[in-house]
C-alpha cells in the first residue's frame, strides 16, 4: 500500500474523471497544502505520512473554524461547502476522539508523568498530546489539560 500522498493522488484523479467538482478542488487544495508543507524550512522534503495528517488535520480545523465564521456571518450556503470541505478531509484522518475519552487519556498521561499544578501546563500538555496522538484538536486536548490540573 502506497503513502497517504499517494492516496490522496489517486483519489483525485478518481474524483476528476466522476467529475466530483468539491472533492477534486478540495484535494487538490490538500495537496497543495502538503506540497508548500514539503517545501518549507531550509531543504525540501518528502513528508511522512504522520506530517501529511498533521498538515490535513490543519487543513480540516481551518474548514470548521471558517463554517462556524460563516454560519455566524449568516452566509450558510458558504458555510455548507467548508462543512462538506471539511468532511471530505476527515475521511483522511483518524476518528476524532470523545470527550471522555480525552480526559480519559489526558488522565492518564498527567498521572504518568507525576504532573499535579498549573505551573506544569506546559510539559503536561505535551504528554497528553503524545497520548491523543493527532485524534483530537489541541484545543479540546488543552481544555482537558487545563481542567484536569485546574
Amino acid at each position: 500500500m502506497g503513502t497517504l500522498k499517494d492516496r490522496l493522488n489517486d483519489d483525485l484523479h478518481s474524483a476528476m474523471k466522476s467529475r466530483d467538482e468539491l472533492t477534486t478542488s478540495t484535494l487538490r487544495m490538500a495537496l497543495t497544502a502538503v506540497r508548500n508543507a514539503e517545501t518549507a524550512g531550509d531543504a525540501a522534503k518528502v513528508l511522512s505520512d504522520d506530517e501529511v495528517l498533521a498538515v490535513l488535520t490543519k487543513e480540516a480545523k481551518k474548514r470548521r473554524e471558517a463554517a462556524t465564521a460563516f454560519a455566524g456571518a449568516g452566509r450558510t450556503d458558504q458555510a455548507a461547502k467548508e462543512n462538506a470541505e471539511g468532511e471530505i478531509l476527515d475521511r483522511y484522518l483518524p476518528a476524532q476522539l470523545s470527550d471522555d475519552e480525552i480526559a480519559e487519556l489526558v488522565a492518564g498521561a498527567l498521572r504518568a508523568g507525576g504532573f499535579t499544578g498549573k505551573a506544569q501546563m506546559g510539559p503536561a500538555m505535551k504528554a497528553a498530546q503524545a497520548a491523543v496522538a493527532g485524534r483530537a484538536e489541541g484545543g479540546r486536548v488543552a481544555a482537558a489539560v487545563r481542567k484536569q490540573l485546574g
